[in-house]
């Protein structure tokens, strides 16, 4: 009996209350708050080479993001799927997707490193006003851009251990990655322990192969829990391309909502860089704020995808609103906390970058703004993620698209024409959430979603 037992398939399938939400939520936060602090160390390791090079790490690291967040939506659009098998608990087709789509992800790093190459330079030399800081940021990024395969590979991954639920496994490749680009990022950049002093192209390097060992990681984690045999990876090494066009057309969407808000994002950093390198310098801090302040909230967000996907599987729709507004509650409550303490002492987290009084107080006013940008994120991007987990994911691009028009019309009155200062600039984020909220929320409550919900 006891060997039957042994061999009944593990049921995939979610509960919805709290304590549910939490033992998905919090190795996810932990997951996500690693590559914040990769960003953060980058940044202050970086401020020591001067404000000059915390701009340029600004201008870098929103152009990789726009790779990256590509990396995302597809590792997004296939963790959905994930979950959606999940929640039928077929244990076989989870298989059949992670190969085909290690294929695919695959593929789309290999375009990006063409494009980075191919169209990059011109695009930052016609578009950054110093001469100076974008042939340094064409000279980093033609070495960061590398590290895409790694990266979406490694995002793939993640994205099965978290639509399976297998979340508390996150942790071991983020830890891994963490540690090995602290390090690197000290010694590389500076040449410390005996390794070369690279400078600015360093962290680059230090990126690349922290990101090499974290995948390498999760993919000892993935054989060491037998998750291979579990999924039936071995049987699903078939290239399958139905199963890699399902996968394409439900990450597409997806795809281009990230690029398209990220590339907004770079046209952001380009209206700040022509007020000057300060501006550029605060707002590269702001961005590593809004990364660590809003862990919490993107975790919760990755949760509610996951959930209400998986509960879409078990034909359980009518619960889908009430799980949203449990993890709302969730959200807020870890959120404001933190928003709190920010605001109490900024200056103790500005201080971190070296750059003098005179930068802390040019940052404090943005710092505000962007705490309430903060607060609203904490909730909109949960029933943004519950649109994703519906499988409507042309209604989030479609949603993104407007929000984005929005976006870009303030900024270009607000930081070229009227020429604000840059607090105001950062108020777009505040306009950002509340219109995706807005849009995300009524189209949930509508019940439009729950008509042919097959992936």
């Amino acid at each position: 009996m006891s060997e039957l037992l042994e061999n009944q398939p593990e049921d995939l399938r979610v509960n919805t209350g709290y304590k549910d939400i939490l033992k998905m939520a919090l190795p996810i936060t932990l997951a996500m708050l690693v590559p914040q602090i990769n960003f953060l160390t980058n940044s202050i390791f970086l401020s020591g080479l001067g404000e000059h090079s915390l701009a340029s790490a600004g201008l870098a690291g929103v152009y990789y993001l726009i790779f990256a967040v590509i990396g995302s939506g597809l590792s997004n659009g296939t963790q959905v799927l994930f979950a959606r098998k999940a929640g039928e608990n077929k244990h076989e087709g989870i298989g059949a997707l992670f190969y085909n789509g290690s294929w695919v992800a695959v593929a789309f790093s290999a375009a990006g490193i063409i494009i980075t190459y191919t169209f990059g330079p011109d695009i930052l030399r016609a578009t950054v006003h110093d001469s100076a800081t974008a042939e340094t940021v064409i000279t980093f990024l033609k070495i960061r851009i590398w590290g895409l395969p790694f990266l979406y590979l490694y995002g793939l991954r993640n994205s099965l251990l978290v639509g399976t639920g297998k979340t508390k496994l996150l942790m071991w490749g983020t830890f891994t990655e963490a540690l090995a680009n602290i390090f690197l990022d000290y010694t590389l950049i500076y040449g410390k322990l005996g390794f070369p002093e690279l400078g600015f192209n360093g962290a680059a390097i230090a990126s690349i192969i922290a990101e090499c060992a974290g995948l390498a990681v999760v993919i000892f984690v993935i054989r060491l829990n037998k998750l291979n045999l579990q999924f039936s990876m071995k049987e699903s090494r078939i290239a399958d391309f139905a199963v890699m066009r399902t996968i394409i057309f439900q990450s597409t969407p997806l795809i281009l909502q990230y690029a398209i808000s990220i590339i907004t994002w770079e046209y952001f950093y380009i209206l700040i860089e022509h007020h000057g390198s300060r501006a550029l310098a605060v707002s590269n801090a702001m961005r590593n704020t809004f990364g660590i302040s809003g862990i919490f909230a993107w975790a919760f967000a990755a949760t509610t995808n996951t959930m209400v996907s998986n509960l879409i599987g078990q034909k359980r729709q009518d619960e889908v609103v009430p799980l949203i507004h449990r993890i709302v509650l969730i959200s807020l409550a870890c959120c404001i906390p933190l928003i709190g303490l920010l605001n109490l002492k900024p200056e103790i987290f500005l201080s971190f970058y070296g750059l003098g009084q005179d930068f802390i107080d040019y940052a404090i006013p943005v710092v505000r703004v962007v705490s309430v940008a903060l607060a609203l994120m904490s909730f909109s991007c949960i029933w943004l993620n519950a649109v994703v987990g519906t499988g409507k994911t042309v209604v989030n691009l479609v949603i993104e698209i407007i929000t984005i028009i929005v976006y870009i019309i303030y900024n270009y009155v607000v930081l070229e024409v009227l020429f604000m200062s840059v607090a105001w600039g950062w108020a777009s984020e505040i306009v950002y959430w509340i219109c995706m909220f807005t849009m995300a929320y009524f189209y949930i409550r509508s019940g439009k979603w729950k008509k042919n919900e097959a992936l």
